[in-house]
């Protein structure tokens, strides 16, 4: 157990109206008794009863420092389960930082970076994967990554893994109490019983693993590659949907010759969106080195949007791109409606299953149609984010197909009618594996990688 006391800031170093500096650890009301001064000069932070709150003054020795408001929270009933003070002053960057230096000063020591959620895990109030939801939270991009790290802060993840993990033991034990008494408990049919459990584990753990992506795309955002040949209304869709003249917009064909990016929020869901060199044949140098990032942007992408100029005719650029993008999540975009058309809707669905928009771009029509169809995208399945429980980093998505290769091999050990105790090892694996994922079986060095990311004072 963590003996000694902690401080930190934990509000943003900037002016604001209010600032908080916080202090956890045993020593934590006594070290701010010792600065604090209420109105009458009479009460004691010491005398005083958990989650209440004091107004009064911060001294340093004779010297007024702020008024502020002081929070006690007595362990076990605190973020850290420490005793936990918080003080509230005025939000300035020198009078936060002179009374982090007072109660330094007076007995405390400078908090690392995430170390009061570090000693949340280590007291046992929260998992790993509730940790790492805290500064998901803190990161969130959109009210859909907010959702899910809300979720998983609550539990969500710990639940699963906990059960699986129980359903795993329990069967460990099954082994290996036939095993030492073979007399009183008969192991023989026990494979049967054995694949129906196990078969249930990879499937809740298949199902967290193929929501990963989703997982990843809803924390970091959805990676958007906008291809189309050059002058196709690449640049002008991205100024469109940033509402800024944030590209280069030309009549020159090719004006666009490297890749340029952007973050949009459309509906709370959070683009990153990637326009590229106009798609052709050319014996420009620069311009090959554009395609090129161009093609090697769409195969790395979540989402590609392929802008048709409605005002040419399909050529062996078009039908390149088309190629590109017929297995992958995509939508069809027929730029230019404010011309004559000489590409039309008809003829494209010809060519492709995807959705299809008519916009123009540089008229901005045809804009909130495209965003409404990536709203239902969203919300009908392809690219959902409902109540279903995501795994959003990649320490926990190994460790999931890791426990999931253990417990194959325990299908396979089964079907090769291998002798129990075979079982017994893979079934193992898995536990310890999943157990690395939420704590329980987790080593110093991972442990301090995972809160090393935290911000201070948190």
């Amino acid at each position: 157990m963590v003996k000694d006391t902690i401080a930190a800031i934990s509000t943003g170093m900037t002016r604001s109206g209010i600032g908080k500096v916080r202090v956890s650890g045993s020593q934590a009301i006594e070290i701010v008794d010792r600065i604090y001064k209420s109105p009458g000069g009479k009460k004691h932070l010491r005398d005083a009863e958990s989650h209440t709150i004091h107004y009064g003054y911060i001294y340093d020795g004779d010297v007024l420092i702020d008024e502020v408001l002081v929070l006690i929270m007595r362990a076990p009933k605190s973020y850290t389960t420490e005793d936990m003070v918080e003080i509230d002053c005025h939000g300035g960057v020198v009078v936060m930082k002179k009374i982090l230096e007072t109660v330094i000063k007076y007995g405390a020591r400078p908090a690392q970076p995430g170390e009061f959620t570090k000693r949340a895990f280590l007291n046992g109030r929260i998992d790993l994967t509730q940790a790492e939801a805290v500064i998901d939270v803190i990161n969130a991009k959109n009210d859909y990554a907010l959702a899910s790290s809300v979720k998983q802060l609550r539990g969500s993840v710990l639940e699963k893994i906990r059960h699986i993990r129980k359903n795993i033991i329990g069967s460990v034990a099954f082994i290996e109490a036939a095993l030492d008494d073979p007399e009183h408990i008969n192991a023989d049919s026990f494979g049967e019983e054995l694949k129906i459990s196990v078969d249930e584990n990879i499937r809740e753990l298949q199902k967290l693993l193929d929501l990963a992506d989703n997982g990843r795309m809803l924390k970091e955002g959805i990676k958007t590659v906008i291809l189309g040949k050059p002058n196709a209304g690449k640049s002008s869709l991205l100024n469109a949907l940033v509402g800024d003249e944030r590209a280069i917009v030309t009549d020159i064909a090719g004006t666009t010759r490297d890749t340029l990016e952007e973050s949009i929020n459309v509906h709370g869901i959070l683009l990153n969106v990637v326009d590229t060199a106009g798609i052709r044949h050319t014996q420009d140098v620069v311009e090959k080195i554009g395609v090129s990032k161009a093609k090697s942007s769409a195969k790395d992408a979540d989402l590609i949007i392929y802008v048709v100029d409605g005002s040419t005719a399909l050529d062996e650029n078009d039908m390149e791109i088309l190629e590109m993008i017929r297995d992958r999540k995509a939508i069809v975009l027929l730029n230019k409606i404010d011309l004559n058309l000489v590409t039309t809707k008809a003829i494209l669905e010809e060519k492709t299953h995807h959705p299809i928009v008519e916009i123009s771009a540089r008229e901005e029509q045809g804009i909130d149609a495209l965003e409404e169809l990536l709203k239902n995208m969203f919300f009908d399945g392809n690219l959902s984010f409902n109540d279903q429980i995501y795994i959003t980093n990649v320490r926990q998505k190994t460790a999931i197909a890791d426990a999931l290769e253990s417990l194959k091999l325990v299908l396979q050990s089964i079907e090769d009618q291998m002798p129990e105790d075979f079982f017994s090892i893979d079934l193992m694996n898995a536990y310890e594996t999943l157990g690395t994922m939420i704590g329980e079986s987790a080593g110093e060095d991972l442990i301090d990688t995972i809160f090393s990311d935290f911000c201070m004072g948190k």
